[in-house]
């Protein structure tokens, strides 16, 4: 049997025969560009999650990057092993000519169903969420990209709801000036920094922005602009944010500050970093509600 997988593999070009190495126990999601499944890997008999990248779509988003050799999402991704980011265990390419991620798979909820739902698991538990996912955006930066989708959605709790996990690099690229150019806008419109909306040049502070929209919204379960409007009218920024403390007045005063200036509109006055986020609320501490 070793044997006759091993001529098998070699006949199919080491790429992966998806139906044969798993089986595919549910799928959990399906989005924009892929379709993830929770499967068995046959070969280790463990739970994980396998991400398949849809051909065309992906295609033509790598298509915007002509001549600039930008990595893969899978490339980028096995590059970010952290504790607050969801480990991907191997990437190539499927006999279908699909790209594929296998990672370790979460049984936690997302935060955006948590938010939808308004969870009592969020109370007493909101500062370690954000201050996690600070912590798991500053590495991105660290290792030089931009992860340019920080969204509720792309927030997965562990089974115990003890800690937050980032994923999906499918719209990261590196942080160097080729691929911070104007005219690329890619992302979750309510969370787009207005440089992006706008298409001008940007750099990592369109993650703080989104970051910082995001940190609002698990605070409130509102977003900062524009009571019930969404997509581009929640972008327009002709008005300042609502003040946070009008839904969640029992904020520490320091979150809620430091929350405030990465939603600045203009970057220049924005929060530069998630170092410097983390430094502004290292003496925040939990509140219940």
């Amino acid at each position: 049997m070793a044997l006759r997988d091993r001529l098998s593999d070699f006949l199919s070009g080491g790429k992966l025969n998806v139906r044969k190495r798993f089986e595919l126990l549910r799928k959990a999601i399906s989005g924009t560009m892929s379709k993830f499944y929770m499967a068995r890997d046959r070969k280790t008999n463990e739970i994980v999650g396998l991400k398949i990248l849809d051909r065309d779509k992906t295609t033509a988003f790598m298509a915007r990057f002509k001549g600039l050799d930008k990595p893969s999402e899978g490339e980028i991704a096995v590059q970010m092993i952290h504790p607050r980011i969801v480990k991907t265990l191997e990437h190539g390419i499927t006999t279908e000519g699909e790209q594929y991620l296998v990672m370790e798979f979460l049984e936690g909820a997302g935060m955006n169903s948590l938010l939808v739902a308004q969870d009592e698991i969020l109370d007493g538990r909101r500062v370690r969420y954000i201050r996690q996912l600070a912590e798991a955006l500053a590495f991105v930066h660290e290792r030089g990209f931009l992860h340019r989708d920080i969204c509720p959605r792309n927030l997965l709790l562990t089974a115990d709801g003890e800690s937050l996990k980032l994923i999906d690099f499918g719209l990261s690229v590196p942080a160097t000036k080729p691929f911070m150019q104007p005219g690329n806008r890619t992302g979750t419109p309510n969370y787009m920094a207005p440089e992006l909306v706008r298409r001008y040049e940007t750099d990592h502070r369109l993650d703080v922005f989104s970051f910082g929209v995001t940190s609002y919204e698990i605070c409130t379960f509102e977003l900062p602009w524009l009571r019930g409007e969404t997509g581009m009218a929640a972008m327009t920024h002709d008005q300042p944010p609502i003040d946070i403390r009008e839904y969640r007045p029992q904020i520490p005063t320091a979150l809620a500050r430091a929350i405030h200036s990465c939603i600045e509109p203009d970057r220049q006055k924005r929060c530069p970093s998630m170092h410097e986020f983390l430094r502004m609320i290292r003496a925040v501490e939990e509140y219940e509600r």
